[in-house]
Formats: structure tokens, C-alpha cells, sequence
């Protein structure tokens, strides 16, 4: 395929309705007179999605009638056959549910799954919709942090096996690639995790959306391809949102091989009005579609991109800050950085990266109470963005050194 990408190219975002880039949006995110703040951080990325997926929806756009709509069962296909080749996951077309949204679909499966005053077990530092969805629900958090061995995130599996115990546990919530840690988890972390909460009968979320998003020398393992055992015993969520830059159109689907649990989940669809076929978006639906068919080859351009954009962030930031670490990124493009030994308070950390350094970033208090003193930032972007970002968060902090 000839290119006809380019990620160095600069975009204005503005007037398009952002969340990202929209200065209301960033007052009420980080408050009065943060309107300017550069943004690398809410987590889609600064350039143009591939152009056979546009032209795909521009060819369905032609017709003009935008109606009720059932799945495209070349959707499914499309779907099975990335998967199935890229990550050696085998997906049955029975098995698909398609939602609007990984988001919307850890509310639903809160929901239907566990009652007011269970527990789901999270992985802090993680991304934080996760925690909203199960307070939100009037459910119970319980948490098995992640623990630093030798500056990287290992799972505490003596820790997860106590919390699976607690009769309160229902359900976990499986963050793989992590988001905001950058962990690919191995096939054998992710045997231990499996074991421990089928032997308690914890039912299993594995929300697999950045699977894609993986850099040079790392491997995905989807937690259902291990065994019939883990696959019969939860649900995954994928999306082609993260990975191709669709998140505007809300479409993402569920993998659910238990015929109950899929049962269970459809009887809980109907209940909300949605039609379990089709309850994603049309031009979500038609954009996955063309991606997964089309546009592989602008995924490998785009990996190595933001792997160049990864070594420039950590040998910036780790030569011009000494004392300041940039977690190895195996994946996602959302780089964690630890401000923790240069002993200034979370607080202090926040208002540096705002005021003096004007960058609106995810902070890593957001995350959980293990994240504070760390900072989450987005480098999908062009490298000139990147560039000027970093210069500014080097600047800011070296007389704090």
C-alpha cells in the first residue's frame, strides 16, 4: 500500500468539538484560567484516522439514508480474522456483542453481574472510569494495587488471592495492557491472575483495548485465547477505537463465550432498549470494519512512530531531570512518569505541570492514591507537539531539582 499518512503533519483540533483540546473543557477539568494548557492527555490521538477507513464511510455516507441498522456480518469477520491473526485468539460470530463503548460496557456488566454492596477488584494505579463505574453503581472497590519490583509493575498475587476470598468479590476488572503502567502482562502473570479468581469464582472482565498498541520486543496475550477454562469464565472487551483513532464513533465489542453469561448479558440488553446485534454505532460499525480489512499498514507505521516518540520523551526527560523516571512503555501511548524523588508534594508536582509548565496532563492521583506523584502523557502527536511539550515540562521542573 502506498502511504498516504503522514504523523508529523500538525492538525488543528479546534472548533471540532475536542474533549481533548476544548478550552471549556479543560477549565472544567483542571480549573479557571487552564483554558490554554497544551493537552496530552485524554487518551485519543492528534492525528487522522487511516484514509480507507474514511473513505469507507464517506462511500456509506453517499447513500443518505441513515436508519435503524443490523450488524454487517462482514463486521464480524473483519473482527475475527484480526484477532485471530494478529493475537491467535480463535472468536466464534455467536460469541460477539457489540456495545457502545468499552466505558458504557463496565457499567453494563456491573450492572448485570454483581448487587449493591459487592465488590470489584481493581488494579491501581488504573484507569480511572473503572473506579467511577463501580461507586457510580453503588458497588464496593476493592483494591489489589500493583507493586514497583525493580522500577516495573508486577501483579501482588498473594494480595489478589486474599481479595478474591472476600466473599464481597464478584468480579475484576483485568486492565491488559495496563493503562496507565504500560505493562504487557505475560502469558504466565496472566495464568496466576486466572487461577486465583476462577478458584473464587470471580467472574472476569478483561478489557483488552490497547492490545494493538503494543511496541517493538512485546507480545499481547488475550486472556480467553489461554485456556477453554478462561475463556468460559469471562468476558473481554476490544475496540478499534484506541487503536485506529475512532473513539467519537462508540462502537466496541464483548467477547462472551459462556452461552449463560451471554444469555444473561443479551436478557440485560433488552431490559436497556438495545438491540444486542447492532448497538454500536453505524458508521462505528463500518469504520472498525474497513480498519481491521485495510488499514494494518498504518498501524505498523503508527507503532513505530510512537515507539521514536517514547525514546525521545525518556531520554528528554530523564537527562534533563535527573531523579525523575519514565516507566518502560510496552505498550499503549501513554507514557507514566514518576516525579516521587524530587520530594515535592503531589500538589506542588500538579502546579508545576499546569502553571509553569502549561500542560494539561492526567495526573496520577487520578488513578488511584498510588498514583500521586506521577504523571500519565499522551504522545500520539506529532513530534514538533511532543517536542514543545517536553521542553516546557523540562523547564518547568529543573529549578525544583
Amino acid at each position: 500500500m502506498e502511504k498516504d499518512w503522514n504523523f508529523d503533519e500538525i492538525i488543528d483540533r479546534s472548533n471540532t468539538g475536542s474533549m481533548k483540546w476544548e478550552p471549556s473543557v479543560l477549565v472544567s477539568q483542571f480549573g479557571v484560567d487552564r483554558e490554554a494548557l497544551l493537552p496530552l492527555w485524554v487518551a485519543d490521538m492528534d492525528f487522522y484516522c487511516p484514509t480507507v477507513v474514511r473513505k469507507a464511510m464517506e462511500d456509506r455516507m453517499a447513500h443518505q439514508i441513515y436508519g435503524y441498522t443490523i450488524q454487517d456480518k462482514g463486521h464480524d469477520e473483519a473482527l475475527i480474522d484480526w484477532y485471530g491473526r494478529r493475537h491467535n485468539w480463535e472468536i466464534k460470530s455467536g460469541w460477539i456483542l457489540n456495545t457502545p463503548g468499552v466505558v458504557p460496557a463496565v457499567n453494563y456488566l456491573v450492572q448485570r453481574f454483581t448487587q449493591p454492596g459487592d465488590g470489584v477488584i481493581i488494579q491501581t494505579p488504573v484507569y480511572y472510569p473503572f473506579a467511577a463505574a463501580i461507586r457510580k453503581n453503588g458497588r464496593q472497590i476493592i483494591d489489589n494495587p500493583l507493586q514497583i519490583v525493580n522500577h516495573r509493575y508486577e501483579m501482588d498475587f498473594k494480595d489478589l488471592a486474599r481479595k478474591a476470598a472476600d466473599p464481597r468479590a464478584k468480579m475484576v476488572i483485568l486492565c491488559s495492557p495496563h493503562n496507565p503502567v504500560g505493562r504487557v502482562w505475560t502469558r504466565e502473570e496472566l495464568e496466576a491472575f486466572g487461577k486465583i479468581c476462577i478458584d473464587n469464582n470471580v467472574l472476569i472482565f478483561a478489557d483488552e483495548i490497547h492490545c494493538d498498541l503494543v511496541m517493538p520486543g512485546f507480545k499481547h496475550t488475550s486472556f480467553q485465547s489461554i485456556s477453554k477454562q478462561f475463556a468460559e469464565n469471562s468476558i473481554a472487551a476490544n475496540a478499534a477505537s484506541k487503536t485506529f483513532n475512532l473513539a467519537g464513533l462508540s462502537h466496541s465489542s464483548l467477547v462472551v463465550p459462556n452461552p449463560g453469561l451471554r444469555n444473561e448479558l443479551g436478557v440485560y440488553f433488552e431490559t436497556l432498549g438495545m438491540n444486542t446485534r447492532g448497538s454500536g454505532s453505524l458508521f462505528g460499525a463500518i469504520a472498525t470494519r474497513a480498519a481491521y480489512e485495510m488499514a494494518e499498514p498504518w498501524l505498523w507505521d503508527l507503532i513505530s512512530y510512537l515507539n521514536e516518540n517514547y525514546t525521545y520523551l525518556k531520554h528528554r526527560v530523564e537527562s534533563g531531570l535527573p531523579g525523575v523516571k519514565v516507566y518502560d512503555l510496552e505498550a499503549t501511548y501513554l507514557p507514566w512518569m514518576d516525579f516521587r524523588e524530587l520530594g515535592l508534594s503531589s500538589e506542588k508536582i500538579v502546579d508545576i505541570v499546569e502553571k509553569e509548565a502549561g500542560l494539561a496532563l492526567d495526573h496520577g492521583d487520578w488513578f488511584g492514591e498510588n498514583g500521586a506523584g506521577f504523571e500519565r502523557v499522551n504522545i500520539a502527536c506529532p513530534k514538533g507537539l511532543l517536542e514543545k511539550a517536553v521542553d516546557a515540562l523540562v523547564n518547568a521542573f529543573q529549578p525544583y531539582l
